[in-house]
């Protein structure tokens, strides 16, 4: 059947491998296709990963480097599920990602292998272990859940597929099985069906199920359906069938019945079985996938057979629903992602005409709405309305597919019927069917509308309409609109009849709903007649449609222009206003007229509304100078000066200072206005602030001569508005200019002022320095105070100087420069020598009293009264700061002055180190008793009195020092005065690192003197360890080991307090060993209590080896002593003379491993087993093994074998039995218990070719794959084969195959080929190793003998294929026919190539679509490959156009008898042109005459002309003649000149007949008189519409005496020829009566043109006065621009605003007199009234 007409269409969606997929993973283990969406591919190497192909884009696959034993994606979403085994158990490890998201959504570790899973929602996961199925949903946290064990018939089942029903009730799982024993190559199928609601399974046999929704007549309920295909063998008979069966039927309802059907297979898939069944919910069928690639489709309410075909040549693993074509998806071993649909246009004609089953087909096209069952549709149609079943009819017309019975006709149909009284009427059922059904079509909808209206039952079509029942449309809307209203409306929205809801809307006066439905619907109403329409009954929706329009995308439909035109005819100056600030918002340049229209117009009638406008700011654009002068005469001042330029303007605006006094602003926008935002408050100064931001527009120079302008005119008055604009424009301006402005006119209080806004953020002393002096001058002394007390940038010593000398009253500015910038010395003399003695009081009590120093000093200095002074100090006490008031007095040798106030001071309790200090110097002075006061006062400073006391009394110094622990003072006042016994104390005593780092540092030159006084005198006193061990520390420290010696000695071994103490011991012989080695032996002979241990090691460390085998024994420590003799002193004899003495275990171990490191294995392995030492076994038997020493190994590894059990001890005594040959224990020992790695020891045996003993170890551990290696090696070649066939592994069959090979042993080596040879991989290694050998026959006898393999792939038919190209080209075709679709064609291609087999290589060529190179090879080599019918069939299907024109040459050079058949296949092929260029070239053009007469049809012209050549060549005018006509591409003037002068007439014609084609009139006549052609010569004439040609001929004929042709060229070129020449040439040639005819025929035709003309004009002239009326009708229905009141007049009276208007006087000037006339050009009078003007 042809695949245009098959009804099931099939596409090849993509290639998995052209996206870069490796092939073999494309199995149903890696790939995985949940939904239509996507596809997931998992791959193991060269990485491992997974690809997601997207459906919707396939070319571009998301690829992510993911380890997964299984991958899964979503049906519906970018979901991705994962498994994975745990290694080292058999638990999966489950888990879900968001890949959009990037997010994991949960996870899961199942305690049982997953061994298969699938998405049977899209929420929820199914797992199949051995033994259960679980639930897992992706939504919350939940876990697995269990649903139902499996039953028995699925043990040991390769689970393929897991479902549930859209309920998620019932569930189906289904497993296949090896067949049975008498068949295995039949797979069995089992399934299982569970239900849960009811909690039960059933078991089944089944190879594919799927679950149907289908809807049973009389059931509302949709019925479950499971379809299953099952193929099974009984007693022999293999059956075949599909089962349809209702699940759960509900009681009282129809149920479906169980239908069955047949699965036919064809005697080549005998083996197949179903592996898949999809449901096509869209059409009703059931498709039914089987291995081996076929096809079954079932109709799913009958189970009838609808179409069997073979969809794919290779294995389909895997398919998937395509939902939304109705059809599915399958993936082949190949690759190939293939979709089945529908093919809507033929699947019904096949189902009624070759299945003949007119029933389905009517059932299947109504419920697929499918073309094809029209005319069965319209008969039963006919027939149910002549039975009078109208109900059935009317079902059968509301479920017609295409709704090809939805139409006028048959709603007139039920019309026509006769209602019965008491029925339905026909057409209400029919109706009311369609109702149920779905919803009616236009026609439909309004003929039942138009019922229910007559019926007034307005309420139905509500409910209809609400539900979607009901198609809308214009005539329904028209229809609903006379009962209601808005129900139309609706209609006429649905239906998008934009007029009309236009219409709609306005009629309900919702005019701002016709903007949005119109920009909805792109619709363009008439918006100025909106607007008009508005306007006339609300100004306010007007302003707002107005406005809507303008904030429409794309620009008000409307001018601006026109739009305030309208609201100012109507003198809505307020809307008009409200409409422009809102569209002029923008404030761009096109809008400038408009700006200086709105100001204009508001200045002449409200001008408070104009302020407003411009204090607003929202213009630019208008023009300036005009506004200024009006602003100036409404006077608005300050406006003016705003928009002024000219400083004279500005000048004389400015000063009228009277009128832009602050004002109050009563006026508040009514709340049209105030949505613009311009705002204008109650009592809100304006005016000011306005005119001081003027003076920001002005440059320096014109602001500052305005400034002066109003200083001049009024000083006090304008000084207000000088000093603000001064502070806010300063930096403008410049500061400096603004000062000497105010110094000009000596104005300290504006200076004052204005200095005082600017003075903080001022950094500059000099404007500090003039406002402190302004404030001076003004009396502002507070604000003096305050300045010099908060100000940091004024110059202190200038205004010192300045308030000096101004002497003010109040001392405290001067106070507070002098306090804060240190001139306290200053302030002090100044108050003190003015008699101002309370100021001094107050300063040092209230504000400074930490400056009291500075003013005793200098008080002192100016010899005042002591009294004063003291009473001074004494008034303020504890707030005086000691210290400073203490160096003052010092400093002019006063300080006895204080004695009474520190005295006062410390019997108060002060604790103050300054008192105490201070009060120490007075008594070291006075030499009373000081050394009682440097030892018991606990709060002077030790540092400060010390000092004080070095140059009276360095004892003193030390005792101040010693109290402070001042160490360093200390250190320099013994030093300098040579008192080291007292420095020594005192260093012994502080017991401080770094203060004896100090005094032993080499580079103090008295170290020496202190050492001998520590060790003479010093330590000898102390008794403290504490002080010793700092001592020694120190010592250590400082690298002093000769002094630390002596130290220790006398310490240590004189009898003294520490004589028995371990670590001062210990420490004299460390020290002895780093300075003195000679004497280490003597201490360690002397000394007891010492740590052995650790000594020992500290004196092999310094290579002290004897003194530390001396320690070690001395203190039993055997194995650190004999460690020295072995790695110290290196004497092995020593060591075992040694441990022969202490025998202990531990000692032998030690000489053991040394032995063994020098080489002495066999004392090695003696000293080990006399020390049981088992911890070394791995070094003994390495070292054994190098001098092969297995006897000796065998007795330590049976003594080792006694202490541990380990793999390796074993594994080495087996190799040693086997290195000295003793099989025997061998086998004993592989019998008795063991831990020995058995296939590693005999892996190790075999690599050393040890080949017996690995016999034994392989035969014992059943590693047959190894002892068939063995074998191999001992060439036992058959038990080597037995071996293989246990170890059934491709390696082991290699290697025996190989092996027999080459002992020659063909008949064992085929049985082991055979095993090899079905993997693909293997393969080629075999084919090659044979034929290196030569073993040509023995090969192919393999090949031959591996087709009959039930696992025989294309690999197999292959190799063979290319051994008989190679040895045996005699089978080679018979083995290609019988085999073509399971050989690999391109990789045999190239073998022929290379063997030259021509024919074989063209009929490849063919089978695998190659037919550019099968038609090459036929060419090349058409001795051997040419067949003509081949080469036809071949030619057309080839792709390079080139191949075809070789062909042509190809025929022309060896079959041109042939040519012309090969030319009519590839007609629709082939360039003509280039043909014909071909044969021409050739010579050979009419040899391919008859191929040119077929492709003529295209109008070639290389064609046309080489069948003309070949037409005048043969004189067959008449073929030349019907070419000519026919096909007009070619050089007709080339082909006219050579013909016009041929002997034959014919010809000739034939030439002038050219000539009249291509326009050459005057040769076309020429050679038609010339051969007396004279009807020819006038059809030429007539046809050319030269009136000078047709004229030509009369003359010529009348010369001729042709009176006939005369008569008839008149007639035959009547539209040529002029009526006076004709006359004229008839009356003086005598030929009137030949004329006559002519004359008549011309008067009549000029008498109906004239006729018609008449009528034309007077038809104008009426339509000329109809268009005057109606445009007197229009001007005078017009509201013209004239009628608008006078511009200059105010508005009405409204409410918020005060204000009327007078009425014009009767005589006014035009508005064309008017300059200007507020903006607007002079309009023309047009014969309308007189405008009103200012």
């Amino acid at each position: 059947m042809a695949a245009a007409s098959a009804p099931i269409a099939m596409k090849e969606a993509l290639t998995l491998t052209s996206l870069g997929i490796n092939p073999q993973f494309i199995t149903f283990t890696h790939v995985t296709m949940e939904s239509d969406k996507y596809i997931c591919v998992r791959e193991t190497s060269p990485q491992n990963s997974v690809i997601i192909i997207d459906m919707n884009m396939p070319a571009q696959p998301l690829r992510r480097p993911i380890t997964a034993d299984s991958a899964l994606m979503n049906p519906n979403s970018r979901v991705l599920a994962l498994k994975a085994q745990i290694p080292g158990s058999t638990q999966d490890h489950l888990q879900i990602f968001n890949i959009e998201l990037k997010a994991k959504i949960k996870s899961h570790q199942m305690p049982e292998q997953v061994v298969f899973w699938k998405w049977i929602t899209p929420k929820v996961l199914g797992l199949v272990t051995q033994t259960s199925v679980y639930h897992w949903s992706i939504e919350g946290e939940s876990e697995p859940v269990k649903m139902f064990e499996r039953t028995a018939n699925l043990s040991n089942n390769q689970i393929i597929n897991y479902r549930c029903d859209p309920s998620e009730k019932w569930l189906v799982l289904i497993g296949i099985a090896p067949g049975a024993p008498e068949r295995p190559q039949l797979v069995k199928g089992n399934m299982q069906l569970f239900s849960v609601d009811q909690q039960r399974s059933q078991a089944l046999e089944a190879h594919a199920a799927a679950f149907a929704s289908f809807k049973v007549a009389g059931n509302d309920n949709p019925s479950i359906l499971i379809c299953f295909a099952a193929k099974t063998m009984n007693a022999g008979q293999i059956t075949s069938k599909m089962h349809v069966i209702e699940l759960g039927a509900q009681p009282g309802k129809p149920s479906f019945t169980k239908k069955q059907a047949d699965l036919f297979f064809p005697p080549d898939f005998a083996d197949d079985f179903p592996v898949s069944m999809q449901i096509s919910h869209k059409y009703g069928l059931i498709y039914v996938v089987t291995k081996l690639g076929l096809l079954f489709v079932y109709d799913l309410e009958t189970a009838a057979a609808v179409y069997r075909n073979r969809i794919s040549p290779d294995p389909i693993f895997l398919t998937s629903e395509a939902s939304s074509v109705g059809g599915f998806y399958a993936v082949n071993r190949r690759g190939q992602v293939l979709l089945a649909t529908v093919n809507e246009a033929t699947i019904i004609p096949f189902i009624s005409g070759q299945l003949n089953n007119l029933e389905l087909a009517v059932s299947l096209a109504k419920r697929g709405n499918l073309p094809g069952a029209e005319n069965l549709v319209v008969q039963r149609f006919q027939e149910l309305f002549s039975q009078t079943k109208y109900k059935e009819a009317a079902e059968l017309a509301a479920e017609s597919p295409q709704g090809i019975l939805r139409t006028p006709d048959t709603v007139a149909k039920f019309q026509s019927v006769p209602v019965q009284a008491g029925q339905t009427p026909p057409l209400l059922q029919y109706f009311g069917t369609l109702l149920t059904k779905g919803k009616l079509n236009a026609f439909e909808s309004l003929e039942l509308s138009r019922l229910v209206v007559n019926q007034n039952k307005k309420n139905l079509l509500e409910n209809w309409l609400a539900e979607d029942k009901l198609e809308c449309s214009e005539e329904l809307g028209d229809l609903v609109k006379t009962v209601d209203n808005d129900l139309a409306l609706k209609i006429y929205i649905k239906a998008r009849a934009t007029p009309k809801v236009v219409a709609a809307f306005a009629e309900r006066r919702e005019f701002d709903k016709i903007l949005v439905y119109s920009k909805q619907v792109g619709y363009t109403p008439d918006y100025l007649f909106l607007l008009q329409t508005i306007l006339r009954t609300d100004s306010q929706g007007a302003v707002n449609f107005a406005l809507m329009m303008s904030q429409m995308e794309g620009g008000c439909p409307v001018d601006y222009n026109v739009i305030t035109d309208l609201f100012l005819q109507r003198n809505m100056i307020r809307e008009a206003t409200a409409f422009l600030l809102d569209v002029l918002k923008p404030n761009l340049p096109e809008h400038a007229f408009l700006q200086t229209k709105v100001l204009e117009i508001n200045l002449v009638t409200f001008p408070n509304v104009a302020d407003a406008i411009l204090a607003n700011g929202m213009f630019t654009h208008y023009d300036r100078p005009r506004i200024a002068q009006l602003c100036e005469k409404a006077g608005l001042y300050l406006r003016a000066v705003q928009h002024y330029t000219d400083l004279s303007d500005i000048k004389r605006v400015i000063v009228n200072t009277h009128a832009i006094e602050p004002q109050v602003c009563n006026f508040v926008l009514s709340s049209l206005w105030r949505k613009w935002s311009i705002v204008i408050f109650d009592n809100v100064l304006l005016s000011l602030q306005a005119l001081v931001e003027f003076f920001g527009t002005l440059s320096k120079e014109w602001a500052l001569e305005c400034m002066k302008d109003l200083l001049l005119v009024n000083l006090r008055g304008n000084l207000q508005i000088i000093v603000q604009t001064a502070k806010e424009y300063s930096e403008q301006l410049g500061v400096d200019a603004c000062i000497k402005l105010f110094e000009q006119f000596k104005s300290y209080e504006g200076l004052y002022f204005f200095l005082g806004s600017y003075l903080s953020s001022s950094e500059d002393p000099a404007i500090h320095f003039k406002y402190i002096e302004a404030a001076a001058k003004t009396g502002q002394i507070k604000e003096v105070e305050r300045v010099t007390r908060e100000s940091n940038f004024y110059d202190p010593e200038k205004t010192k100087n300045f308030l000096m000398e101004a002497k003010l009253p109040d001392a405290r500015p001067l106070i507070n420069v002098c306090d804060r910038f240190g001139f306290v010395p200053d302030l002090t003399h100044y108050l003190y020598t003015n008699n101002m003695l309370r100021y001094i009081e107050g300063y040092v009590q209230k504000v400074n009293p930490g400056n009291a120093p500075l003013v005793v000093g200098q008080l002192l200095d100016d010899e005042c009264p002591e009294d004063f002074i003291k009473g001074l100090i004494l008034s303020v006490r504890s707030l005086l700061p000691v210290e400073p008031l203490v160096d003052e007095c010092e400093k002019r040798n006063r300080l006895r002055l204080l004695s009474q106030f520190l005295e006062h001071l410390v019997n108060e309790g002060s604790q103050d180190v300054h008192v105490h200090n201070a009060l120490g110097k007075i008594i070291i002075d006075s030499n009373n008793n000081p050394e009682h006061f440097l030892t018991t006062n606990p709060y002077y400073d030790s540092r400060v009195v010390g000092k004080y006391c070095e140059k009276r009394d360095p004892t003193l110094a030390v005792v101040a020092y010693r109290r402070g622990q001042c160490d360093g003072e200390l250190i320099n006042v013994t030093n300098k005065n040579s008192l080291f016994k007292l420095q020594a104390r005192y260093v012994v005593e502080r017991m401080e690192p770094e203060l004896w780092d100090k005094v032993l540092n080499p580079e103090n030159e008295y170290r020496r003197q202190l050492i001998d006084q520590v060790v003479s005198t010093a330590l000898p006193e102390s008794k403290s360890p504490e002080q010793v061990s700092a001592a020694v520390k120190a010592f250590m420290t400082a690298d002093l080991p000769h002094e630390l010696i002596e130290l220790l000695e006398k310490i240590v071994l004189q009898n003294s307090a520490f004589s028995g103490n371990s670590n001062l011991q210990n420490l004299l012989i460390l020290t002895a060993i780093r300075a003195d080695k000679s004497r280490v032996m003597d201490y360690v002979n002397r000394l007891e209590n010492f740590d052995g241990p650790a000594v020992g090691e500290l004196a092999v460390e310094a290579e002290l080896y004897e003194e530390a085998f001396a320690i070690f024994k001395k203190f039993s420590l055997n194995i650190q002593a004999v460690n020295v003799l072995l790695d110290n002193i290196r004497n092995i004899e020593r060591a075992v003379e040694f441990a022969l003495r202490v025998d202990e275990e531990a000692v032998w171990s030690q000489v053991a491993k040394a032995q063994l490191r020098e080489g002495l294995v066999s004392d090695a392995i003696e000293s080990f087993i006399r020390a049981e030492d088992a911890t070394e076994f791995l070094d003994v038997i390495r070292a054994a093994e190098e001098v092969n020493a297995y006897h000796d190994l065998v007795k330590y590894l049976l003594m080792v074998r006694q202490k541990a059990k380990e793999p390796k001890v074993d594994g080495e005594l087996i190799y040693a039995y086997a290195k000295i040959d003793r099989l025997g224990e061998i086998e004993e020992f592989i019998l008795a218990p063991n831990v020995a790695n058995l296939q590693t020891v005999g892996d190790r045996l075999y690599d050393e070719a040890l080949y017996e003993a690995a016999k034994i170890i392989f035969s014992f551990i059943s590693n047959w794959g190894k002892l068939a290696s063995t074998l191999v090696k001992l060439r036992q070649f058959q038990g080597a084969v037995d071996a293989a066939r246990k170890a059934n592994s491709s390696k082991t069959w290699k290697e025996v195959c190989f092996a027999c090979v080459d002992a020659e042993e063909f008949r064992l080596a085929q049985i082991c080929g055979l095993n090899i040879i079905i993997q693909v991989d293997d393969l080629e290694e075999v084919s090659e190793y044979y034929q290196d050998r030569g073993c040509f026959d023995e090969l192919i006898s393999l090949m031959e003998s591996g087709l009959g393999l039930e696992r025989a792939h294309m690999g197999i038919f292959t190799e063979l294929g290319i051994l008989y190209a190679r040895y045996r080209p005699d089978k080679l075709m018979e083995h290609i026919k019988l085999f073509s679709t399971r050989l690999n064609i391109p990789k045999l291609i190239r073998v022929c190539d290379e063997q030259q087999h021509w024919k074989e290589l063209t009929y490849l060529y063919i089978q695998y679509d190659e037919f550019d190179n099968a038609a090459a090879t036929i060419m090349n080599h058409s001795a051997e490959a040419w067949d003509h019918m081949q080469f036809k069939d071949v030619a057309v299907k080839v792709a390079n156009v080139e191949l075809y024109y070789k062909a042509v040459h190809f025929y022309l050079q060896q079959h041109p008898d042939l040519i012309n058949d090969l030319l009519h296949v590839l007609a629709l092929k082939v360039d003509h042109t280039r043909v014909v260029d071909i044969m021409r070239k050739a010579g050979h053009l009419h040899l391919v005459k008859p191929y040119m007469v077929a492709v003529q049809s295209n109008n070639v012209a290389a064609v046309n002309e080489a069948l003309n050549e070949i037409y005048v060549e043969e004189e067959d005018y008449e073929r030349l003649r019907e070419s000519i006509d026919m096909h007009d591409n070619f050089d007709q003037i080339g082909l006219a000149l050579k013909i016009e002068k041929h002997e034959l007439l014919e010809m000739r014609r034939v030439a002038a007949y050219i000539y009249k084609k291509a326009g050459r009139w005057q040769q076309s006549v020429a050679l038609s008189k010339k051969d007396n052609l004279y009807k020819d010569a006038m059809e030429t004439c007539s046809q050319s519409g030269s009136r000078e040609l047709a004229e030509e001929l009369l003359s010529y004929f009348i010369e001729k005496g042709k009176k006939e042709c005369f008569a008839s060229c008149l007639f035959i070129c009547y539209d040529l020829i002029r009526p006076d020449v004709a006359l004229e040439l008839a009356w003086m040639n005598n030929m009137i009566d030949f004329t006559f005819p002519y004359l008549l025929q011309f008067i009549r035709e000029y008498t109906t043109k004239v006729d018609e003309l008449v009528k034309d004009k007077l038809e104008a002239l009426e339509e000329v006065k109809s268009k005057e009326k109606e445009e007197k009708d229009t001007v005078a229905q017009q509201n013209m621009y004239a009628q608008l009141l006078p511009l200059a007049l105010p508005a009405p009276p409204m409410a918020g605003m005060g204000g009327g208007f007078q009425p014009p006087p009767p005589a006014m000037p035009s508005m064309g007199s008017i300059p200007g006339g507020m903006g607007m050009p002079p309009m023309p009078a047009f014969g309308m009234p007189p405008m009103g003007g200012y």
